[in-house]
């Protein structure tokens, strides 16, 4: 138990550390930006020593303001997905691969991901989850070509719900690609495969 907790401990730790990098990013092309509205720095919370990962693509406005992710409208949708597979916030961990929040909610460009990816990078490396569950096409892209995996260029409709893994350093990691929550608030009949997609995470915990 003292070593499991040293672990956590040392964890949370670089985790401190690495999100202390993030808010001097100045070189970011979100940094002014992030500036000029008052924002913060959305760097991941939850478990240090999680099974569970799930990555989002960018904070929203409610993420940059309170410096957490998914505490918005998706946020309250995505807890009560965790809710009905009996987890909780605090038993996972969250994130998203770009780090600051980009204009009007775009959609992040290529040089922010550039940015971000080495940061997420060693956020997995630091906390080694189980399971790495892909929330939207952008995170989901990034995964996959992250890890070389073969469905490569697919898109997020034929391929969510779908277990793939992967070897790493630590260990065989899961991972599952799912809709982004906020998708199912331009279109309900995505809820149905977001509810059945966490069934399946239940199944790998």
């Amino acid at each position: 138990m003292v070593n499991d907790t040293e672990s956590i401990r040392t964890k949370e730790k670089r985790l401190n550390q690495l999100a202390q990098e993030i808010t001097r990013l100045d070189r970011s092309p979100l940094y002014q930006y992030r500036k000029k509205n008052d924002y913060k720095p959305v760097f991941g919370e939850g478990n240090p020593d999680a099974d569970i990962m799930f990555i989002g693509e960018a904070p929203g406005v409610k993420e940059a303001e309170t410096g957490r992710p998914f505490v918005g409208r998706a946020g309250q949708y995505l807890n009560s997905l965790l809710s009905s597979i009996d987890l909780k916030r605090a038993d996972v961990y969250i994130t998203n691969i770009v780090k600051d929040r980009p204009p009007s909610n775009r959609n992040p460009h290529a040089a922010e991901i550039d940015i971000y990816a080495p940061f997420l990078c060693k956020q997995i490396n630091i906390i080694q989850p189980k399971v790495i569950a892909t929330l939207g096409r952008f995170a989901t892209a990034f995964i996959i070509d992250l890890f070389h995996l073969p469905q490569a260029g697919k898109k997020i409709g034929e391929i969510h719900g779908v277990i793939m893994h992967t070897p790493t350093d630590f260990g065989k990691v899961y991972i599952i690609p799912m809709y982004h929550p906020a998708a199912v608030f331009y279109n309900r009949n995505l809820a149905g495969f977001l509810e059945k997609d966490f069934y399946t995470l239940k199944l790998l915990c």
